[in-house]
């Protein structure tokens, strides 16, 4: 018989780990928990928002401007090729104003409320001087039978962009003020009357129509939304009606644009002069179908259409993309829309509310325009179509707006204080 010592029972303590006390001792090889990278922090805190509308909006905006990009990259290469060589030369420079204004939208995003409140007169007295320097002095430059460009040094833009800009934060600031005195008509007289005469008669002495309706719609929109009585309204949209209408006769090249319009471009002698433009724009979205002839294959941006990357992208977008891109395009700014509502019925401030309104006035309004001129639903007024279009001056102010919208997005309001239930004061 045979006898056999207890084996040991197994330690289920790991190797390298003695026991002290009575307890495991932890690890001094234990690696470190991590933490990510201070580029990743910062990043998420660009983004970092309490509510969905924020990245609505955001989603929508990046989407249409690498949308643009894509259409000005096909519709721009040929008159590109002519007039520097290089079938890029007009997609970079595109793409250098968008890199600009994703940051400048994203800086704008995380301002205050009381940040815009402080600069708002500021930036629009700058906007206008600079408006002003275009009519009155020689840096300002005519282009397309229009003089709304300035030329300072190497850089060159239009200052009517940076005037759209300062108007929707300035209109928010003075009508959030007046909230209580929206009864009396005299009280938004002053200072709202002179200072948007200032504002539109020097974009108007440029003779830029498309860009001062713009700027009567944004002025309109933000008095409207800011809750001004509409019977305070007629009178306003009465003169501007008639104003518009006399700029418009002002011209020959006007009166006989608007002739070939009311007579549907129906003469032999139209088609080949006024309405060039908007029959060869016809003819784009007509030769498209339903899916298009393909990403590229315009025939219309072969020096056929004028300004086929500007005011007139969304002919080559009908024409490469079909019915289906331009459907696209439409549902995107409905999107744009939707965002912009969502945030004004967010907030509780008066001012976020009328900022808000007038941005969205501005960016889906002027879309609006530039989609009824290609279609021949209105005259050609010389509109961009906003985040697509080429133009760095119209990109980088719009992304800058939609950034001011975007901060007002950023957090949730905070709820309304009830009252405590009767019997239960203290």
């Amino acid at each position: 018989m045979t006898t056999s010592l207890p084996r040991p029972r197994a330690s289920t303590r790991p190797a390298g780990r003695p026991q002290q006390g009575g307890r495991q001792a932890p690890d001094a090889q234990a690696e470190p928990q991590r933490r990510p990278p201070a580029a990743v922090v910062a990043v998420k805190r660009i983004f970092a928002a309490e509510t969905g509308n924020y990245f609505l909006l955001l989603g929508a905006t990046l989407f249409l401007v690498v949308f643009g990009l894509i259409m000005v990259l096909s519709s721009s290469s040929v008159e590109s090729f002519i007039t520097s060589g290089d079938f890029f030369n007009g997609f970079v420079r595109q793409v250098l104003f968008a890199v600009l204004g994703i940051p400048l939208m994203l800086i704008a995003a995380r301002m205050r409320a009381r940040f815009w409140k402080r600069w708002a007169g500021t930036f629009l007295v700058i906007a206008i001087v600079l408006q002003m320097l275009v009519v009155a002095t020689p840096l300002g430059v005519q282009h397309g039978g229009n003089k709304n460009w300035i030329i300072l040094g190497p850089f060159s833009g239009q200052p009517s962009e940076l005037v759209k800009l300062g108007l929707v934060v300035w209109l928010g600031y003075i009508l959030a003020r007046k909230q209580s005195v929206m009864d009396d008509w005299r009280e938004l007289v002053v200072p709202l009357v002179p200072v948007a005469a200032a504002a539109v008669g020097f974009v108007v002495l440029g003779g830029d129509l498309g860009t001062s309706i713009i700027l009567l719609a944004i002025i309109l929109g933000a008095v409207f939304f800011a809750g001004v009585k509409l019977r305070f309204l007629a009178v306003p949209i009465l003169v501007v009606g008639v104003a518009a209408a006399m700029l418009s006769l002002a011209t020959s090249s006007r009166s006989n644009r608007i002739d070939a319009y009311l007579s549907g471009c129906a003469s032999a002698n139209d088609y080949g002069g006024v309405c060039w433009q908007s029959v060869q724009g016809w003819w784009a979205l007509a030769s498209g179908g339903f899916f298009g002839v393909g990403l590229g294959n315009s025939t219309a941006k072969w020096s056929w259409l004028p300004e086929a990357d500007n005011d007139f992208i969304f002919a080559i977008i009908g024409e490469e993309l079909g019915l289906l891109g331009a459907i696209l395009v439409l549902v995107l700014f409905i999107v744009l829309a939707i965002a912009f509502v969502r945030i004004i019925r967010a907030n509780t401030d008066p001012f976020a509310k009328i900022t808000v309104s007038a941005v969205m006035v501005w960016i889906i309004g002027q879309a609006f325009v530039n989609i009824a001129v290609v279609l021949g639903i209105l005259p050609v007024l010389g509109v961009p179509l906003p985040l697509i279009s080429a133009g760095g001056s119209a990109l980088v102010t719009t992304m800058i707006a939609i950034g001011i919208a975007l901060s007002f997005a950023r957090h949730s309001p905070e709820p309304a204080l009830s009252m405590p239930p009767a019997g239960r004061q203290r």
